[in-house]
């Protein structure tokens, strides 16, 4: 027998439709490309989105297809996420930090149809609109004030021209919940990226899972500021948690240093915020060398890689600022665990709290986690033995965009290819890439704990361990570091630093000085590239058993 209710689909619209209807008068607001503040209402946001749906339909771009973007954190940005899939097509969010001839690639790839762009990536968008075989329209992202003088672009449209020429009565289609709603491409650190394709049904019940009180804990209540690109994984998914749940909305633009941020943070009472830890290094160092304090930010949500330590202490024992650790990928939509602590665990001493609070937390309702060994046996949640995360769910991929790799999954689970601890309670904690970890003398040795620990060194900004070739051990762990500026730093020192906070023979065996370490689109270390430039450091300077 079934069950007698209303069969309605979840689709992307319905987000938009709500907060029009029961938070209309909830503010988005957005520092724009062009220097100022541009500030409205969820109601015109909703008007303008269904004017980008009418524009779909004048450019010709059918039912399906994909429609590029490449655009910083901003309310045209937000426009296109609700008209382009709304109505049918497929945002493809292009992430500006690629090379040009990746982008194309992937451009290619995605077969896009038009390519909606910031004026900030103008140099970009010249350099492959003659490449690109798919793309029929290129839009810029202003008005006609600002459109350029010239351009290499041929027939470059200007966004607000054709949004004033449309209507902004639409009706959004229903349709399949289960059809395709964005793109995104995994960061390709080997091989070509794939594309993740997210549906409406996927993004919608993301989107509950990300607002719920132990995960990303969003309400009509907060200012909400994604300093986590919407070009990267639709920003954790808060535009469309804002709508959901009514969320006063603050875009950054493209000023991301700890400056811009703080002042946005401050002038618009910011509330929750959420990026990556090296986004939060510049605003903690901006904020600690001026003497400044947040008066409304209370949460921040930190993900994409590890948090140090220091970081969360920082944030919550200087600042009042209480951090939430979050895990996920691109093939999760992202979200796959917070580290929202239980009742028990909040009574505990401070230095067994942060022990809890390092950790990528547990799995939210939806998404079900196990560790297997090398033969897929599953492991216990002792919160000691480690093995490869495996996770399934109705928002993780099944397979990726034309087919490419073939199945990713194992016995219906997605290998994540992290290796990671679970304790009883269902704490992961990711202990190190699979690809990362460093195998001495036949002992696993994880990266991740040693870069905490050196990243908790006051003289350090950035620090990160590989495996590098050892002459008798086969790999031993190298540090790679970034000194604060003007700060002295000894190699000595800083080894010795480890001494009785990790096993003796997990501690690395030398230390490498750099100026910076190279991060990827994400903001994620490189360490391949690390390890190309610095691998064979150690047969040349171990001294051999």
């Amino acid at each position: 027998m079934n069950g007698l209710m209303m069969q309605r689909a979840l689709l992307v619209s319905s987000l938009l439709v709500h907060a029009e209807r029961h938070h209309g008068g909830q503010q988005v607001v957005s520092r724009r490309v062009e220097g100022d503040v541009h500030r409205y209402s969820f109601r015109e946001m909703a008007a303008r989105s269904r004017r980008v749906a009418n524009v779909m339909d004048a450019l010709g771009i059918g039912p399906e297809a994909r429609v590029g973007t490449l655009a910083w954190n901003g309310y045209r940005h937000l426009e296109l996420y609700y008209g382009v899939s709304g109505a049918g097509r497929v945002l493809h969010t292009l992430n500006p930090r690629l090379h040009p001839d990746q982008m194309a690639w992937i451009a290619d790839h995605a077969e896009d149809e038009a390519l909606f762009f910031d004026l900030s990536f103008l140099p970009q968008v010249e350099a492959i609109a003659a490449r690109v075989k798919t793309i029929r329209h290129f839009v810029a992202l202003c008005d006609r004030g600002h459109m350029p003088a010239a351009s290499a672009i041929p027939g470059l449209l200007c966004y607000e021209d054709l949004l004033a020429a449309a209507s902004d009565a639409y009706a959004w289609p229903e349709f399949d919940e289960h059809r395709a709603s964005s793109l995104c491409y995994t960061s390709g650190t080997t091989g070509n990226p794939k594309g993740v394709l997210y549906s409406h049904r996927s993004t919608l019940l993301h989107c509950y899972a990300a607002a719920l009180p132990d995960s990303l804990n969003c309400s009509a209540r907060d200012t909400i500021l994604p300093v986590v690109p919407m070009f990267h994984v639709n920003a954790w998914g808060l535009p469309y948690a804002a709508c959901m749940v009514g969320a006063r909305l603050v875009l950054p633009g493209p000023g991301l240093d700890g400056r811009s941020l703080y002042e946005l943070f401050e002038s618009e009472g910011v509330t929750v915020s959420a990026g990556v830890p090296t986004v939060w290094q510049g605003l903690l160092a901006h904020v600690e060398t001026h003497g400044l304090r947040f008066s409304t930010m209370r949460r921040t949500i930190i993900g994409g890689s590890a948090c140090p330590p220091a970081m969360m202490r920082a944030f919550q024992e200087r600042h009042a600022v209480d951090v939430l650790h979050a895990w996920g990928m691109t093939e999760i939509s992202p979200l796959g665990t917070a580290c929202a602590l239980k009742r028990h665990q909040l009574e505990l001493p401070a230095a067994e709290r942060y022990r809890v609070q390092a950790k990528q937390g547990r799995a939210v309702f939806g998404v079900d986690i196990k560790i297997v060994d090398d033969a897929g046996r599953e492991l216990p949640w002792d919160g000691q033995t480690s093995g490869e995360l495996l996770v399934r769910g109705p928002w993780i991929v099944s397979g990726y965009l034309n087919g490419e790799g073939g199945s990713p999954l194992v016995d219906g689970w997605f290998p994540t290819g992290d290796v990671c601890t679970i304790d009883a309670d269902g704490f992961m904690l990711i202990t190190d890439r699979a690809k990362d970890v460093i195998k001495s003398g036949g002992e696993w040795i994880g990266s991740i704990e040693l870069e905490n620990i050196a990243m908790s060194h006051p003289a350090v900004a950035m620090a990160a361990c590989i495996a590098a070739r050892h002459p008798k051990w086969d790999e031993r762990p190298l540090l790679v570091v970034v000194r604060r500026p003007g700060v002295e730093l000894a190699k000595q020192d800083l080894l010795n630093f480890y001494t009785g906070r990790i096993a003796r023979w997990w501690t690395p065996d030398d230390v490498v000085f750099v100026d910076s370490i190279p991060l990827g689109a994400t903001g994620k270390m490189l360490k391949n590239r690390l390890r190309e430039q610095h691998g064979e450091h150690l047969m040349t300077t171990a001294v051999p058993a």
